[in-house]
């Protein structure tokens, strides 16, 4: 947040000097527009004071890259090299500028983080879900870090992140995986439930996903992917009988690029979730997934049966087995929705079926964008399903929809403390008409106890579409204040992903309340390439059309302004690893746009990765962007890549660039390079305010720890979220870059 102040900043321009400014410019962000002036090559003045110490100076060491008769220098590919003895030295003198060029924003930065984590509440648990004859629940306790989950490990100093957790058939054994380092090479570990010891021989290291045998025996993968039907009697993606694991491998499908399978039992059924083309006598011509299903002994002949295809407007995007019910997670132009389904459906019915012929039962639902994640709902005789439900107003609540009496009941919801001593307002009622429609009325029973406590009071949450480049409408959601926002005056914070058909988190995040209070307007942008409607959404915005996912920020930037939700010298954006993709591509094309912005462990130098099969990702990741090794994409990637388009001469907005040693995932050496390479290129003056903090010690997903963003919600999304960590960086940097001079 403390970068956030600096985003107000209009790049280089002439100086007004005084600590106070720092402060009541985040505090007061109402600030005349008199006080920013255009660029520092428009009106070149005396410089003012800089920093010291100065940024560092990496060496350059001459490397030719050539590709499709294409040759260019990449004078700082030595930062990939981790035996290079100048490395470390290197990222560690990155790490003191950075901490000495936000010195003077310390006490600002206590301040937001004093605020957020205030907002925690003092005891963190999650209600207890009955599995079989037992009640699992995880709590952290007081003073501590990390989760216990309940006769499971509990650690309490360290980086640790636990990957999958089983429990055995007879509850006897859990089986997990373990990252001790954020490397996101996991361990998998058995511990006796009834002694609480490790078994000491069965720890394998490089354990990808796991499941139990019927006789209780685990089964571990190294290098497929291995998931257990709902009823625990087959192993998929590859069919394994749980009662003799031993009896050989059954292959369902063979793999085809682009086609996905979700696999599930009952009771002699299989039931796929896919998005497989169907025979030519079956008629399907919508984009994403649809279900079938299909005896056992019919599973060699794929005689797939009871094709159950969705509505026009709706999208089947995950299911849930039970033994008497099937729960289907399912978007509604864009919003989500779940609905349960009586089991078995119709006998042995061989025509298509849409949902509504189904008798579904639609869950009760808040009316204000919510989102959706499941619980954990391990236990396949349950007819319960429990859900987290959240919006941006919205603190988290835990709800059980109780699928035979078909009626709901809220368990918990988070506490919000601190809330400059406000309670709840009113809690809404269900807008059945505005989320359901009036076809789904009669199936919701509300009782007058079920309300969700919620803030629209206080915050205004709204949706809004873009129109893009091309003439698509882009969803953006705003998030302001009722009281504090000013019209055209406001500061704003653009957040985006656009990558791998994931959907932006718009859960609630307490500690947006302090910029939110201070007058910020956070907005998302659902770029095309992220998750949609459908999956169109994602392939519209990948390979040769990944430009869509960068013009589409552009024009939900550009509407922010215009609209007046944000000042035009005042608008910053986020972005988190493929995000750091967009958000860099962006400043490159359009280095205006942005008073300052946070890339998080930034996938910045994408082609020279792309070109490496040798690294982790690079493979899986050619569906994603395209292959460079085929002229056509490369040429494309090569023209967006951040790393290689960094504009000569221009003002670049201020930066704090974060990486992880131990990151897997994208590597340190991406952050770095882009760092060196704006400094190098772009405005002397503005590029000193672009800084790179390196975390020496976790992964892709920053440290460990309840207030860093590996606590309880891990399992459905951080306590706090690491984002925080950055977003109080924001108002401190654009502070920073004023009294600077960088800005006015």
């Amino acid at each position: 947040m403390a970068l956030l102040s600096s985003i107000l900043k209009p790049h280089c321009s002439s100086s007004i000097k005084g600590s106070s400014l720092t402060l009541s410019f985040l505090l007061f962000p109402n600030i005349s527009s008199s006080f920013f002036s255009t660029l520092c090559r428009a009106h070149p003045t005396t410089p003012p004071p800089q920093p010291s110490p100065p940024p560092p100076v990496p060496k350059k060491v001459p490397f030719a890259v050539s590709a499709h008769g294409k040759t260019w220098q990449d004078p700082y590919r030595w930062m990939s090299n981790t035996d290079d003895p100048d490395l470390a030295d290197h990222l560690n003198k990155e790490n003191s500028y950075a901490e000495a060029f936000m010195a003077d924003t310390q006490n600002l930065q206590r301040t937001l983080f004093s605020e957020m984590k205030s907002r925690m509440p003092a005891k963190i648990s999650t209600p207890p879900e009955r599995w079989g004859p037992w009640l699992y629940y995880q709590y952290i306790p007081e003073g501590k870090e990390y989760p216990v989950l309940c006769r499971r490990l509990g650690t309490e100093k360290g980086y640790v992140h636990v990957g999958t957790c089983r429990i055995s058939p007879d509850h006897h054994f859990l089986a997990y995986t373990l990252d001790t380092k954020g490397d996101e090479q996991f361990m998998l570990q058995i511990k006796d439930l009834r002694s609480g010891c490790v078994i000491p021989k069965v720890q394998v290291d490089g354990v990808v996903s796991l499941a139990w045998a019927q006789d209780g025996k685990s089964n571990s993968s190294f290098c497929v992917d291995i998931t257990s039907t709902k009823d625990g009697k087959f192993i998929t993606v590859y069919l394994i009988d749980a009662a003799n694991p031993l009896d050989g491998l059954q292959r369902v499908w063979k793999r085809v690029s682009g086609v996905q399978y979700f696999l599930e039992h009952h009771h002699g059924l299989f039931y796929v979730l896919t998005n497989a083309p169907l025979s030519e006598n079956k008629v399907w011509s919508g984009e994403g997934y649809y279900l079938a299903s299909c005896r056992g002994e019919d599973l060699p002949t794929s005689n797939w049966q009871n094709i159950i295809l969705p509505s026009e407007d709706l999208s089947i995007q995950d299911m849930d087995m039970f033994d008497g019910h099937l729960v289907l997670s399912l978007s509604k132009k864009g919003f989500s929705m779940l609905c349960s389904i009586n089991l078995p459906v119709l006998g042995d019915c061989k025509h298509q079926l849409e949902i509504d012929d189904l008798d579904p039962w639609f869950f009760a639902l808040p009316s204000n964008l919510c989102n959706v994640v499941p619980g954990s709902n391990h236990d396949f005789h349950n007819s319960v399903y429990r859900a987290v439900l959240s919006s941006p107003v919205m603190p988290d609540v835990v709800v059980d929809y109780d699928m035979s009496s078909r009626r709901f009941s809220i368990v918990q919801q988070e506490e919000v403390r601190d809330f400059y001593d406000r309670t709840f307002p009113p809690t809404n009622q269900l807008d059945l008409n505005k989320k359901f429609g009036s076809q789904y009325q009669e199936d919701v029973q509300i009782s007058e106890s079920q309300r969700w406590k919620e803030y629209s009071d206080e915050y205004c949450c709204v949706r809004k579409e873009v129109i893009s480049h091309d003439g698509v409408r882009v969803p953006l959601t705003i998030l302001y204040s009722h009281t504090a926002w000013d019209k055209s005056q406001s500061p704003g914070l653009l957040k985006g992903y656009g990558a791998y058909g994931e959907v932006l988190d718009k859960s609630w995040c307490a500690e947006h309340l302090c910029l939110l209070d201070r007058g910020w307007v956070v907005a998302f942008a659902d770029v095309r390439g992220g998750g949609g409607a459908d999956s169109s959404w994602h392939k519209s915005g990948t390979g040769f059309n990944k430009l869509n996912s960068i013009y589409d920020f552009v024009s939900c930037g550009n509407y922010l302004i215009e609209e007046g939700y944000v000042h035009k010298d005042r608008l910053g954006a986020i972005g988190h690893s493929a995000g750091g993709l967009l958000v860099g591509a962006t400043i490159n094309m359009y280095p205006d746009l942005f008073r300052a912005s946070i890339l998080k462990v930034p996938f910045l130098d994408i082609c020279n990765t792309l070109m490496d099969p040798s690294l982790p990702l690079t493979i899986l990741d050619y569906e994603e962007f395209g292959n460079p090794q085929i002229q056509s994409k490369f040429e494309l990637i090569f023209s967006y890549s951040p790393y290689d388009n960094i504009s000569q001469g221009s003002c670049y907005p201020s930066m704090l660039v974060t990486a992880s040693l131990h990151d897997p995932r994208v590597g340190f050496w991406e952050a770095a390079k882009w760092v060196a390479k704006v400094r190098e290129s772009t405005c002397p003056r503005c590029s000193r305010s672009v800084i790179l903090k390196t975390n020496m010690a976790g992964g892709h997903f920053g440290e460990g720890g309840r207030a860093m963003g590996s606590g309880l919600r891990g399992s459905r999304r951080n306590w706090l979220d690491s984002l925080v960590k950055s977003e109080r960086f924001l108002p401190a940097i654009l502070s920073r870059a004023r009294s600077m001079g960088l800005s006015s």
